[in-house]
């Protein structure tokens, strides 16, 4: 954007972030098989909101944030940022570097950063996701910061729609507030399927996801009432909707469950990676 105005460049950058709103996620996807359109799909750069209602939902966010970074992954956009403040770190702890790999994701294409106040982790984020081969950023806040406001999530939301770079924030609270994001997820801990050779085998890791902003089909700008409800299971694939009664599809409305789950991140949490 050489040679435009300040002005001119924001025009730019606002009418392109158009462009992508009114593009159906799944609509890459129209072709494929019925099995392939149950896969959990979101386009590029863009912001999303993962929430949990407590910190004991804390290893099924990331480990969601992680799930949605691993197909924004590729030869040009090998690297995955993970931020935090230092207060935040020392009531989360820090992933486990091994539980990566359960997601599909070379530990060595991980950064970790730990800053000291909001305002820098903002600026750490900015910085990122403007980075060409960072595929998404995931910032873990433990606790809500002032800073982090409307103005805060739209500048973030530009800057992802410039670089194609994704953005996940992960917060701990039932209270919600305006923002950018083009998505926004409630996860709750859902108890998994079990293997077929073991039946007291944990199985692959699963979320009851609420989608509370956002459509996955493009025909609205914002979730049904209340929000849509899908059960998601982890795959060689990818995110895989899945029904109620394991059938792969649109799942069904099921009750919040409260059943810890056994993701990949484990006890990891509170080990240095």
């Amino acid at each position: 954007m050489q040679g435009l105005s300040k002005q001119q460049a924001l025009d730019q950058l606002r009418s392109r972030i158009e462009r992508i709103e009114k593009k159906p996620p799944l609509a890459e996807a129209s072709s494929r098989s019925t099995g392939e359109l149950s896969l959990l799909a979101t386009p590029r750069g863009v912001i999303h909101e993962i929430f949990g209602d407590t910190q004991l939902e804390a290893g099924n966010t990331l480990g969601f944030a992680l799930a949605q970074s691993r197909p924004l992954l590729g030869r040009d956009r090998p690297a995955v940022i993970i931020l935090q403040l230092g207060p935040d770190g020392r009531e989360l702890g820090v992933p486990y570097g091994l539980g990566f790999k359960s997601f599909g994701i070379d530990p060595e294409a991980v950064v970790f950063g730990r800053m000291d106040n909001p305002i820098d982790l903002l600026w750490a984020m900015e910085e990122a996701i403007a980075c060409r081969a960072v595929a998404a950023v995931v910032a873990d806040i433990a606790t809500p910061i002032k800073a982090l406001d409307f103005t805060a999530s739209r500048r973030l939301s530009l800057r992802a729609a410039a670089s194609g770079c994704s953005a996940f924030l992960i917060r701990y609270t039932r209270e919600r507030e305006a923002s950018a994001a083009r998505f926004r997820w409630r996860l709750v801990s859902a108890l998994s399927q079990p293997p077929p050779f073991d039946a007291h085998a944990p199985g692959r890791p699963r979320w009851q996801v609420t989608l509370e902003k956002g459509s996955l089909d493009g025909r609205r700008v914002s979730a049904a009432p209340g929000g849509e409800v899908f059960l998601v299971d982890w795959t060689e694939r990818g995110l895989e909707r899945v029904a109620t009664d394991g059938r792969r599809g649109r799942a069904q409305r099921p009750a919040p469950l409260s059943v810890p789950l056994p993701a990949a991140m484990g006890d990891g949490l509170s080990q240095a990676s």
